[in-house]
């Protein structure tokens, strides 16, 4: 392929789209990811490095990942004058992200104040083979003038989140070999140490010194720059935390005077290596449209990028580790958009994420104790312990002096069975049995418990319900027998007694240990059996139309198609409660339901619900979650233009930032949907008992579509021609 279709390219500086920028330059290697900030600094900038794991608690949103101390700080005076762009003029700049290797790179020809040119070329990049070390470099060549160079690259522990510092200072170091700083965050007691040497090639005459400020260790360089001559400045850096190893600080400095010096070329080939092996394995090759191609792998690099390959005690958040959306939390995201992605072609790191769910096990049991219920429940908002984390109130989106009561934490309650459903659907592709074994079976057992006490009784219908839930769509709260609530509580159920009835049959000493454990008696499992087959489940016998939730077929319907064009989502152009009033859905929970249960739905019930509900649905500006499920489901009902359309406004999220919201960081969501859309969708790639089939859909406009996948242990490379319809033939 063309290298051009691994490349997002900026070829012009904009300050009114800063944010959005370093947003998309974002790069990382799973252990970190740092945004894509100038090295320099730009006024109004909102420069992070987000470790995995490392929070620390904050009021109104209880806890948020923390911002690093700056690797990438690295200022330069060039013949005295202090290099930024909004100083002096841009003659020319490029900056590119490249996709096969997460390398950052920026070529700038500046006009000093004074009248001096200077060409500048950075590159940075967050090694994949070691995932404690970054580095970055940058060649200066001055065009039109001979004088001198200083370059000033420090810590700074009095970074902020936002205006909110966590730091507090430990230790420091500052001398011309080596500069390094120890903190540790207020509440959480996180220790971070980090480490950075300067090295200037060629071998010039230069002078290194150090400046041993308080909390800001610094190292200086001072050289000569002669007229048409480059030199290059290296900065390595390394990072450890106390989640890492019991003294970071010795780590880091241990671990940045092993490196060569320089240490660019050596660090390169293995972190290629390492990118190139995840690429084998994933990539995704579309022939006849280079924004969807160059989308989808943004898109893929984006997931890998944040993905924790060696600690199964994190997760990825719903804006990866790429800004302070969200602060860092957990959502549902993970389980049903991101996780399929790794589960089908990095399974590995599939078994990292779901193991963040088994470590926080306990907080979801406290989670059920606190709600009066048994078992587990899974928080909807997510950190370092599995305690609930969702803000209680937030500041009202458009009057800043009022405050919105956020209610997702109380009783937006599916995601219990989307930890469930990652884990069986897991187990189903990869065959892993021991993790199903000591890990995946008691989430069921667990989370069976908190349905089965949830459940509420009533006599009228002789059904059980659940009451006072929001579903996958949020323009409606505190409604009765959400579909896809109740749907997936029976299918917890249902799964959690066929488990233990395996386990009997195939392993009895794991199921007698659960047994004792977990207390279970038949009873209980009876019990689970009993409230799953009475469920209520509002289907239309002679249509198959699902009713969302009870009454929602009541609620007042809005054309709104006749509404556009707008700018804004209807839940701002209604209110929160005026919306709550209408049919007008965030995302349609029966069409992703009949995603992830085909198997409750034929061919003319999937059609019937596609048409009713995907009128109703804001598909521009309700959740970024829905139009890549929106692509797979007008695939499966044969409208291929219209699954096109809600693809790329799944693909566009980000790079293009059709929501105007990419600024606060990565739709680690849309990313995942993206690939499930091309995959499950266009590709056509199902799986049914223990086997797989492709019918293909394919965009008329694309050649050709090939991708990769991963099942139980053996790779495959599906190449689709577009060869027009595909018979079930063919299949």
């Amino acid at each position: 392929m063309s290298s051009s279709l691994w490349t997002v390219t900026e070829e012009t500086f904009n300050p009114q789209t800063l944010h959005h920028s370093e947003t998309v330059f974002t790069s990382g290697n799973g252990y970190l990811e740092s945004r894509g900030a100038f090295e320099e600094g730009y006024p109004g900038e909102r420069r992070t490095t987000f470790l995995h794991g490392v929070f620390d608690d904050i009021p109104i949103s209880f806890t948020e990942l923390v911002n690093a101390p700056d690797w990438l700080e690295l200022h330069l005076f060039l013949d005295g004058e202090f290099f930024r762009l909004d100083r002096g003029q841009i003659l020319t700049y490029r900056r590119t992200l490249d996709l096969r290797n997460g390398r950052v790179s920026r070529t700038v020809r500046w006009r000093s104040p004074q009248g001096k040119t200077t060409r500048l070329e950075f590159e940075r990049f967050a090694s994949l083979a070691d995932e404690h070390v970054l580095i970055l470099r940058v060649q200066i060549t001055p065009e039109d003038y001979s004088g001198t160079l200083e370059v000033r690259a420090g810590w700074s522990g009095d970074v902020d989140n936002l205006n909110y510092k966590h730091w507090e200072w430990l230790a420091q170091q500052a001398t011309p070999e080596i500069c390094a700083l120890h903190v540790r965050t207020q509440a959480t007691r996180v220790e971070l140490g980090a480490a950075s040497r300067l090295t200037l090639t060629p071998d010039l005459p230069a002078e290194i010194s150090a400046w041993d400020v308080h909390n800001h260790p610094t190292q200086v360089l001072k050289t000569s720059l002669e007229q048409g001559k480059p030199l290059t400045v290296e900065k390595t850096a390394v990072y450890f935390t106390s989640r890492d190893v019991d003294n970071p600080y010795h780590a880091a400095q241990e671990k940045l005077l092993s490196l060569p010096v320089p240490a660019w070329d050596a660090l390169w080939e293995p972190h290629t290596r390492a990118w190139e092996e995840d690429w084998q394995a994933c990539d995704v090759e579309i022939e006849g449209d280079d924004e969807a191609q160059i989308a989808v792998r943004f898109s893929l690099f984006q997931l890998l990028a944040a993905a924790p390959r060696h600690d199964e005690r994190v997760s990825i958040g719903a804006k990866t580790l790429s800004g302070y959306g969200y602060r860092g939390h957990v959502f549902w995201d993970t389980e049903i958009f991101m996780l399929p992605f790794f589960t089908y072609t990095r399974p590995h790191i599939a078994r990292n994420l779901l193991s963040y769910r088994y470590h926080n096990l306990e907080g979801a049991r406290k989670k059920a104790r606190a709600g009066g219920f048994q078992g587990a429940q899974f928080p909807w908002e997510s950190a370092a312990t599995g305690e609930e984390v969702t803000p209680t109130w937030v500041p009202h989106f458009a009057d800043r002096t009022q405050v919105v009561r956020i209610w997702t934490g109380d009783i937006e309650i599916h995601i219990s069975s989307m930890v469930c459903y990652g884990i069986w659907q897991y187990w189903k592709a990869t065959g892993d049995e021991d993790f199903l074994l000591e890990r995946g079976a008691q989430i069921f057992f667990e989370v069976a418990r908190f349905w089965a006490s949830r459940a509420e009784w009533n006599e009228h219908t002789g059904k059980y319900e659940f009451n006072d839930v929001i579903g996958p769509d949020e323009y409606h709260d505190h409604v009765n027998n959400n579909a896809f609530t109740n749907a997936f509580a029976r299918w917890t159920l249902e799964k959690a007694v066929w488990l233990f009835d395996y386990l009997k049959q195939n392993h009895p000493g794991v199921a007698e240990g659960y047994i004792q454990n977990l207390q279970m008696t038949p009873e209980e499992l009876q019990r689970w059996q009993e409230v799953a087959r009475r469920i209520d489940y509002a289907v239309d016998p002679e249509t198959g139309l699902v009713e969302q939730f009870k009454g929602y077929f009541q609620r007042r319907d809005v054309d709104l198609q006749a509404m556009e064009p707008r700018t804004e989502s209807v839940q701002v152009i209604f209110g929160i409660e005026g919306t709550n009033e209408t049919q007008v859905l965030k995302q349609p929970d029966v069409l992703m339901l009949a995603y992830l249960l085909p198997e409750l739905f034929d061919k003319k019930s999937l059609q019937v619900n596609y048409d009713y509900y995907t009128p109703r649905t804001d598909h521009t500006y309700g959740s970024s979650l829905g139009p890549s499920i929106q692509a797979i489901m007008a695939c499966r009902v044969g409208k291929q233009e219209d699954a096109y359309e809600h693809f790329m406004r799944a693909a566009r999220a980000d790079l293009r930032d059709v929501r105007g919201n990419a600024g606060d960081g990565i739709h680690g969501a849309s990313a995942g949907g993206v690939w499930q859309a091309v995959v499950f969708g266009f590709g056509g790639l199902q799986f049914h008992n223990g086997t797989w089939t492709v019918t293909p859909h394919l965009p008329h406009h694309w050649k050709r579509l090939v991708f990769r996948f991963t099942w139980r242990g053996k790779s495959y490379v599906i190449d689709l021609p577009n060869k027009g319809p595909f018979s079930s033939e063919e299949a």
